[in-house]
């Protein structure tokens, strides 16, 4: 998805991350593919994917670092947050153990992170409602109290998917507008670069495609 001659101007980091089996494979999957994956296997260590996207008609190229959910994964994932512009942290509706590691994750994020890192909580599985443990009232509380963007969404059906990785995206550009980033710093996670007619990809974009091996 690197390839093509697309001309942007900003490149944004994103990790995902939250427990085992909430979703995170199949949001990115939804987002970038716009499809489902019924058979969403677990991810080893880190996954990678790309779409570029327009915000305030500037071209950003969203890279987005898909993070495994198991404990024995933490440490080769922490590595991950540095320098990352954006966090997506998920949990599910349907599983309440989920929803309650939701501090030690946020305590993760907020160590490993810039201060300006925009942290967006996503509900998933939000077409479960019959299945439902988590209230709507208690996860936009708990992101008030965090100062978090949030949604409930659903990587099944699409709803909401698309717009809390645009809104993230949104607020970042925002922080650059405001000059909260300094965009010289690799802590902040958004690198400003503009496409030269007739390029392909950007000289790092190779190199993290070949970091970004699971096995």
């Amino acid at each position: 998805m690197a390839s093509g001659p697309y001309n942007y101007s900003y490149i944004f980091k994103y990790i995902i991350i939250g427990d085992m089996g909430v979703g995170k494979s199949c949001l990115l999957h939804q987002f970038t593919e716009k499809k489902f994956m019924a058979s969403c296997p677990h991810t080893i260590g880190v996954e990678f994917g790309t779409r570029i996207i327009e915000v305030d008609k500037q071209k950003i190229k969203l890279q987005i670092w898909d993070t495994a959910g198991q404990e024995r994964f933490r440490a080769v994932t922490r590595s991950y947050y540095r320098g990352a512009a954006g966090c997506i942290l998920v949990y599910d509706i349907t599983r309440r153990s989920t929803y309650n590691h939701l501090s030690s994750w946020l305590a993760d994020t907020k160590n490993l992170t810039n201060p300006s890192t925009v942290i967006f909580l996503i509900g998933n599985k939000a077409d479960l409602e019959s299945s439902r443990e988590v209230t709507y009232e208690e996860a936009r509380r708990f992101a008030d109290e965090n100062d978090l963007l949030f949604m409930e969404c659903s990587a099944m059906s699409g709803q909401n998917v698309e717009e809390a990785f645009l809104d993230t995206a949104k607020k970042i550009y925002q922080s650059i507008l405001e000059g909260r980033l300094d965009l010289n710093s690799s802590e902040s996670g958004v690198q400003h670069k503009p496409m030269q007619p007739g390029r392909t990809t950007l000289g790092d974009d190779s190199q993290q495609n070949k970091d970004n091996c699971s096995c």
